[in-house]
């Protein structure tokens, strides 16, 4: 893990400028109504991913059921949090992982609150946070909510799905391929990987 910055992440100005969830769902709407996705780069292919997004939010917005561990551990919580995730409308993890960090916001009692912003307007953000020399998303960026100091950090996905992309990238897979094989593997997963990582993640805040 990348070593915990003293300082504000960033301002509260910046934080209140943020997208909630409810506002960042509107937005994908709002930009697939106009045949478009978010970020400086447009494609049909990239349209085509987040016109799929959308449907895999909905779809995980109704069937997350928070581990009852994780919702405990959440609402025990003794100081509340901001949690500021670094996304985009066209990022199949992003789809796959957001609507779960959602869920287990609504699962604390008031300590999480979330924040979204965008990856391809906000890259001061993700290079603080590189996945190697990537700025792969979702990222989560913790966020103590009295000083905006960052508690710890998360992503771009769980381990298990980062070691699938890693062999069949090495197996020479060809990348439409292994995106398939990626959203195959959340499928069956059930989200029980995030949460689980979620939950050392919130046992470590506590």
């Amino acid at each position: 893990m990348l070593p915990i910055l003293s300082a504000p992440v960033v301002s509260p100005e910046r934080l209140a400028a943020a997208y909630s969830y409810p506002a960042y769902r509107q937005l994908l709407d709002e930009l697939l109504a106009e045949g478009k996705t978010t970020g400086p780069e447009q494609s049909a292919e990239l349209l085509a991913y987040a016109q799929l997004n959308v449907q895999r939010m909905s779809r995980l917005d109704k069937t997350v059921k928070v581990l009852p561990e994780l919702a405990t551990a959440v609402a025990a919580l003794r100081q509340n949090y901001s949690w500021l995730i670094i996304t985009e409308g066209w990022c199949g993890d992003a789809a796959q992982i957001v609507p779960v960090l959602e869920a287990v916001a609504h699962a604390s009692a008031g300590h999480v609150r979330t924040a979204y912003v965008l990856r391809d307007h906000n890259l001061d953000l993700i290079d603080r946070y590189l996945t190697g020399t990537s700025r792969s998303i979702p990222k989560l960026v913790v966020l103590h909510a009295d000083t905006l100091t960052e508690a710890t950090h998360w992503g771009p996905r769980p381990a298990a799905a980062q070691a699938l992309i890693t062999k069949l990238k090495a197996e020479g897979m060809s990348h439409d391929d292994f995106i398939r094989e990626l959203h195959a593997w959340y499928a069956h997963d059930h989200t029980q990987a995030i949460q689980r990582e979620l939950l050392a993640l919130v046992q470590q805040l506590t």
